[in-house]
């Protein structure tokens, strides 16, 4: 039935006065965060401690004339400076790819022509042409319909689609949500029917807008790494201070010459502060990105990354993300019999169902937009082809219309050789009963039947026949005389791959809680179909809404599924999950999400089908809404976090020698063994490139078989502390012995710096080597080197011989030439300080096999 537009053009706008309403209320968009700056992103970086020294040694050797040393202090900084803001602009780009849902095109009327104009330029007032397939730019008021039916399910969590009605001119705006309103919203989709509605609210002041001003109210928090991280390099950034003060006022005190007891400060804080840690982080979590990015995850907060390894919760949206926001059928009854469709299964239907199929696709649209109307022909392509029951020839002579009195609508067809007309009708099973006129005792057995089959969470739909010989058809369905075929159960099917990514969460220690807002039945449906422990227990939203905060904090610790929810409520829920200390992740694509994905640890949005609105607040989008990615997610960040304990402990073990080789020669007035460019050398070549080497480690093969990690556990303890600094110390202990030995027996200054030198840049060569697994010694590991272990030993060895070589860079280093027989002392002392680390392993992995799996990585000592 088309729309009479008569009276919509005749109230259309004119270019004149919409143009003047953009002004008056601004673009129909939702407000966006600016994305950082250079400035702000470069003042970020400048603003780390270790950039500060390097800033202040720089500005030291411009002091002492020494251009060269300054030059390549500086440049260190804006290297970094670049690395950062590249990382930074490539995921702002990134998102900006995603913005296309939330400002459709429209049809609209302007000077009594329909033109298509973008989402973002419709205005209070306008006319706007709805058809299937539409998305809805703005809330607008319904002024004429046929048959008009949309998808809320992102404003409401309910999949199945509501009806709408005219507006009469004086009911005040309502709530998405429930059948025979006259409005529609922001944001939902149009499928079903054709309409013509009047704009009452753009932008922010949409339904859809409303939510989005709630999240400006939710603060994103600091990641637990992140605020460790920081109180860590805070803490060894006083110890630091405190020792480059001793050593200034020591080196002037004993030789008069505070300048260069200001540069032997600075080096000390360089060689104590390891700002190895911020870089390493950045690193790890930015590879992290793009690693993720290759399975179609974004990350738009990068920090959020690492915690996804300590995830002990999962809020998980039932429509669309446990299920596939499509309607199949799964059941036919007839006649008191049934017939459960398996997906799987492709024979054909048994015959006494055929018809019941038959009807109800002659009941929809030849090319449905309508999900459940699309069911009806997946079912008949699959199980009716090539049979008679399919009837492409036919001809649709007139639709009846859903209406709020008869909610069921009928077809009318006319065959090419049959002079009948045929009727098929589908609605609400009570209203196709009372079109049958069905007696009390088939009404209570259609009554009987339908509750069973809601209680499994099938919608169900009545279906009908009849004949009409007459040539003048009447105006209501009532006047058809109807046949009762049976009862048609649909469900919005669990997405195939939901299931085991389920038992995965399970097996990895992660509780999987669903939030909806269907019916707590169709909830509990899905909930044991997807294999959800607890789902014998559900709250409703209205009981929800009646408990305290203390009840709620002691129910949710133990209840999975949650029903009939709204926004509001679902970010309460998640705030009481955070209160009982779980690490929160939420999974969402509506803006119904947007606050929780907001307060949750991990908000985790869908970027195929989800609203600009979720996927602004979320840490996470999946690219291709599928949710396996969120359990390779969750891989991805234990592995993250183990390689990570392994580079933060060999940083500490690596400064160990270079801060007790800048501060002993000091104390005890020998000459300075280690330079500023010495140290440089050791973070251009070896610390940054072990992080990339640890990194690119594979994970641990038990690492999706553990509970998470508690959430107080600290990334960087005492016990792992004090492993770093026990292996760091045996390698000072080596290190100055060779440096000693040379100093005072048979070499030259120049020598002993040259020796101890070398002989630290091997041990750290072995410090990296004996990291890269806590498990497994090294000689014995069946894990073959990855090319960025072979690419940082070549890479270090070549930067080696060309500071020991190359006459210009040997005398900036203050070297001497060293002969192969020196070198061999060198690598032999380096390797021997290891020796004991590759036993403790072994010893470990005795341990461990005996007392069996443990929960997380452990040391090896």
């Amino acid at each position: 039935m088309a729309i009479d537009f008569t009276a919509a053009i005749a109230n259309g706008l004119t270019e004149a006065e919409a143009a003047a309403r953009l002004t008056r209320y601004g673009p129909n968009e939702l407000p966006s965060k600016r994305g950082r700056g250079v400035l702000s992103t470069a003042l970020d970086v400048v603003r780390e401690p270790m950039f500060l020294l390097l800033l202040a040694c720089g500005g030291v050797y411009l002091m002492l004339g020494d251009v060269r040393e300054a030059a390549m202090l500086l440049g260190f900084v804006f290297v970094v400076l670049g690395i950062t803001f590249v990382q930074e602009r490539k995921t702002e780009r990134a998102l900006e790819a995603l913005r296309d849902l939330s400002s459709p095109r429209a049809l609209v009327v302007r000077d009594g022509l329909q033109r298509r104009i973008a989402g973002r330029d419709v205005v209070p007032g306008d006319i706007l042409v709805l058809t299937e397939g539409d998305r809805v730019p703005a809330d607008a008021a319904v002024l004429s319909c046929s048959n008009l039916a949309t998808d809320e399910s992102l404003l409401t969590g309910e999949s199945v689609p509501v009806r709408k009605v005219n507006w009469d001119g004086q009911q005040a705006a309502a709530r998405p949500g429930g059948d025979d309103h006259p409005f529609v919203f922001s944001g939902s989709l149009v499928v079903q029917g054709q309409g013509v509605a009047e704009v009452r609210a753009t932008g922010s002041r949409t339904e859809m807008g409303a939510i989005g001003r709630a999240l400006q109210s939710v603060d994103v928090e600091q990641t637990k790494l992140q605020a460790e991280v920081g109180r860590l390099v805070q803490g060894l950034a006083v110890l630091g201070l405190a020792l480059c003060t001793i050593v200034v006022v020591l080196y002037g005190a004993m030789y008069g010459d505070w300048l260069k007891g200001l540069l032997a400060g600075i080096t000390l804080a360089m060689a104590m502060l390891p700002e190895e840690f911020p870089v390493v982080l950045t690193i790890f979590l930015a590879l992290g990105a793009w690693r993720l990015s290759r399975m179609n995850v974004l990350t738009r907060r990068v920090p959020v990354i690492e915690t996804l390894g300590a995830a002990t919760v999962l809020c998980v949206d039932k429509t669309g993300t446990l299920t596939v926001n499509r309607m199949a059928i799964r059941r036919l009854v007839v006649e008191g019999e049934s017939f459960d469709i398996d997906p799987s299964d492709v024979r054909s239907l048994p015959e006494g169902f055929h018809a019941l199929v038959e009807f109800g696709i002659l009941a929809s649209q030849r090319d449905p937009f309508d999900p459940m109307e699309k069911a009806f022909h997946e079912l008949g392509n699959s199980r009716l082809a090539d049979t008679e029951h399919l009837h492409a020839d036919w001809t649709l002579e007139r639709e009846y219309p859903l209406t709020p009195s008869l909610l069921a609508m009928s077809h009318v067809w006319k065959s090419r050789s049959g002079a009948d007309y045929v009727l098929a009708a589908k609605g609400a099973p009570e209203a196709v009963a009372d079109l049958c006129h069905l007696d009390a005792q088939r009404t209570a057995w259609v009554t009987a039947s339908v509750d069973d089959m809601a209680a499994e969470g099938l919608r169900v739909l009545g279906i009908a026949r009849g004949t009409f010989r007459e040539t003048t058809l009447p105006s209501e369905q009532h006047d058809f005389a109807f046949e009762f075929l049976g009862l048609v159960g649909l469900a919005d099917p669990l997405r195939p791959t939901a299931a085991a990514a389920i038992a995965e969460c399970h097996t990895a220690g992660i509780r999987v809680v669903m939030i909806t807002g269907d019916h707590p039945s169709t909830a509990q449906a899905i909930a044991r179909q997807a294999g959800l422990r607890e789902c014998d227990q559900i709250i409703s939203g209205p009981d929800f809404a009646a408990m305290s905060d203390t009840d709620l904090r002691a129910r949710a610790s133990s209840v999975d599924v949650f029903a009939r929810m709204v926004p509001e409520q679902k970010l309460r829920l998640v705030n009481a999950l955070k209160a009982n200390c779980e690490v929160v992740a939420m999974t969402g694509d509506g803006v119904n999400d947007a606050p929780a994905l907001k307060a949750a640890h991990i908000g985790i949005a869908m970027g195929g089908r989800g609203t600009d609105v979720a996927r602004e607040a979320a840490s996470l989008v999946l690219l291709d809404d599928d949710f396996t990615s969120i359990v390779r997610s969750v891989r991805m960040g234990r592995r993250i976090f183990d390689h990570l304990q392994k580079a933060m402990t060999y940083i500490v073990a690596a400064h160990v020698p270079i801060a007790g080789m800048s501060l002993i020669p000091v104390v005890f007035g020998w000459p300075q063994a280690l330079l500023p460019v010495h140290i440089l050398f050791l973070e251009l070549l070896i610390d940054p490139a072990c992080s990339i080497v640890f990194e690119a480690e594979p994970e641990e093969p038990d690492v999706m078989q553990r509970p998470p990690r508690p959430p107080t556990a600290r990334l960087f303890g005492s016990k792992l502390l004090g492993f770093g600094v026990l292996q760091g110390l045996s390698i000072l202990a080596i290190v100055l012995g060779v440096y000693l030995l040379a100093l005072r027996g048979w070499k030259s200054e120049d020598d002993a710096v040259a020796l101890s030198f070398t002989t630290l840049v091997m041990a750290n060569l072995g410090l990296i080597v004996a990291n890269r697994s806590w498990s497994r010694v090294s000689w014995m590991s069946e894990r073959p080197a990855t090319p960025a272990l072979r690419w940082v030993i070549a890479g270090t060895i070549a930067g080696l011989g060309l500071v020991l070589y190359v006459p210009p860079i040997r005398d900036a280093f203050h070297f001497s030439t060293l002969h192969p027989f020196d070198l061999v002392i060198c690598g032999g002392a380096g390797l021997l300080a290891l020796l004991w680390f590759e036993v403790m392993k072994w010893f470990g992995a005795c341990v461990r096999r005996a007392s069996g799996p443990v929960s997380f990585p452990t040391l090896p000592i």
